[in-house]
């Protein structure tokens, strides 16, 4: 007698998921939405994807496996050709010496996983993990990345096979006539770099041959192996092609931009194109806007990770009538995101909100949004004088990079107005140098200056491969921390996996050290006061540094050393 396994809806209603009535509810539906019952009771809101699959698990006899919450090692990702992923829509988990076992979503496909197994020559085992989350990493954790080694691989391949047969060397006018591989590879490129979050992607000519890196998380890593050095020329003349830039033209930096439409939204790339001994280089910034969008929705200071003391402290100082709060930091350490979020927390039906930026990269509700053309005339200066005419209550200037516009602002702010701008400086004591290299005088600035922000951002630990680690009281004391007292703290690190590509980090975090200017610090500025000196007053005052920060961090075991270590000085911290 054949083993007649339960009906998938009888198993729901015995784990509790359905009751009985709404199993007669799908049944009847269910013709008329053509789907099967598992499928039917998602559709009506019954059910999601994770308990379904815990279900047809049950029902064939198999381990449920929630994919997010399990690491996947980063070595595992070869395991599977990237075309059987696809094609029988499943993913690796773990490789023992029972075989290999996979995960999947649908488990009455069994017998067409027999096909699987002759092809790998190997003995599997299976678990049942929710649709989408297989769905997601094999379009994150190997589509895109395979699709991209592939193109790489193709050219590899055509150049070794030309080389050793002593055919003719590739040509530029050769692969013009023939451009579907270089256009292949930019999309490719593109495609990838979106699925890994990347912010920025350097195309580098070196003597190895052209190398495509990616910046995730602030950090370069390699997309792929380096091409051969013959398609340089193509390459950057394909990116100029897209950014309407000149092609004949080598010798001289170029900078444009282009748009592209994927997976239905509008994705704005900005390229630097710059020579170099070995050719020329492009830098490719991703602007996604609508990523960006999601990423900002309800967006406050509570969700950029600063510690709670320090965000008591800067949301007194963004609400004043009027002054300048003046966040200073390198390029992409988050300065414009900070801005955003508080004047989110600020914004009023009442009150004129109005910025000048260049670019405008998300837009804010409520807000009056001035983007910069420099080509047109419309500069940070001239901008921001008319911007006054506006009847504005609040201001914020993208960032101040000439005394002209340093000069209006500070005006602004102490005409009543409360002016947030940036400015690029390494701590809060630089920003004071800055302003007063540009000829402002010193006692308006620190007259109409609220509170100086230095920011950061530090990565996060990866959470799918979170695990602990022991640091030797040698390693601590080299990072100026008390060897003796943390010791036997708990710290962790990333071991690396699919969803972090192999990094351990996974996401930024903000720290940040707020200089609140008080009467004392305002009167020692003026007395040229030495820095030493005025740190010491600024930590009585309540200042946290960088380092205490991102030290926090550390101990919080949101962080590790090394990335304390490369973000921030090494210096001794004491804390209480």
């Amino acid at each position: 007698m054949a083993f007649e396994r339960k009906k998938i809806g009888e198993i729901l209603v015995e784990m509790g998921s359905i009751a009985p009535a709404e199993m007669r509810l799908v049944l009847d539906r269910q013709p008329l939405l053509s789907r099967r019952f598992g499928e039917a009771a998602i559709a009506e809101g019954l059910i999601g994807e994770s308990v379904l699959a815990q279900a047809l698990a049950r029902q064939f006899g198999l381990e449920f496996i929630d994919l997010e919450q399990t690491p996947q090692p980063a070595e595992l990702a070869e395991a599977l050709p990237p075309e059987l992923i696809v094609r029988f829509e499943c993913v690796p988990v773990r490789q023992d010496a029972n075989g290999l076992t996979v995960a999947i979503a649908d488990p009455t496909r069994l017998r067409g996983l027999d096909d699987l197994e002759m092809l790998l020559d190997q003995r599997l085992e299976y678990m049942v993990a929710p649709k989408g989350q297989i769905a997601k990493l094999i379009e994150r954790g190997q589509g895109s990345q395979q699709v991209l080694q592939e193109v790489s691989e193709d050219f590899k391949l055509q150049l070794v096979k030309e080389t050793d047969k002593g055919e003719e060397v590739l040509s530029i006018e050769k692969l013009t006539d023939d451009s579907s591989p270089i256009i292949r590879l930019i999309d490719s490129t593109l495609f990838d770099a979106l699925n890994k979050r990347a912010s920025d992607i350097h195309i580098e000519s070196s003597q190895e041959g052209v190398i495509i890196k990616y910046r995730v998380d602030g950090v370069l890593f390699r997309a792929t192996e380096p091409l051969d050095s013959r398609f340089q020329g193509p390459i950057i003349s394909r990116i100029k092609v897209m950014s309407e830039l000149d092609i004949a033209e080598r010798r001289i930096p170029q900078d444009g931009r282009f748009k592209v439409r994927m997976g239905g939204k509008s994705i704005d790339f900005r390229v630097s194109i710059m020579p170099s001994i070995h050719g020329e280089d492009a830098v490719i910034r991703i602007l996604d806007k609508e990523s960006i969008a999601k990423d900002l929705h309800g967006l406050t200071l509570d969700v950029l990770g600063i510690d709670e003391r320090e965000k008591v402290r800067l949301r007194r100082m963004i609400r004043e009538p009027y002054g300048m709060v003046l966040v200073t930091g390198p390029t992409g350490s988050g300065k414009t995101t900070t801005l955003y979020a508080a004047m989110t927390e600020i914004f009023n039906e009442q009150e004129k909100l109005i910025t000048i930026e260049d670019p405008v990269e998300y837009q804010l509700k409520g807000v009056v949004q001035i983007p910069v053309n420099e080509k047109k005339g419309l500069t940070f200066a001239r901008g921001l004088r008319s911007i006054l005419r506006h009847d504005p209550d609040k201001i914020m200037v993208g960032e101040i990079r000439d005394p002209e516009t340093a000069q209006i602002a500070v005006q602004s702010a102490l005409t009543g107005h409360l002016v947030f701008t940036t400015v690029h400086a390494n701590n809060v004591f630089d920003v004071l140098g800055r302003f007063l290299h540009m000829g402002i005088d010193p006692y308006n600035f620190v007259s109409c200056l609220n509170c100086v922000l230095a920011q950061r951002l530090l990565r996060k630990i990866c959470i799918h491969c979170k695990q602990p680690v022991v640091y030797s009281r040698e390693t601590l004391e080299e990072s100026g921390l008390d060897g003796a007292r943390y010791e036997h703290h708990p710290f962790f690190m990333g071991a690396g996996c699919r969803e972090c590509n192999g990094q351990g980090y996974h996401g930024r975090t903000a720290i940040v050290e707020l200089l609140d200017l008080t009467d004392d610090l305002r009167e020692m500025i003026l007395n040229k006061t030495p820095i030493g000196r005025l740190k010491e007053a600024a930590r009585v005052a309540g200042t946290l540094f960088l380092r205490e920060s991102a030290v926090n961090k550390l101990l919080a075991g949101v962080t590790t050393i090394e990335e304390i270590n490369r973000v921030t000085f090494v210096e001794k911290v004491s804390l209480s």
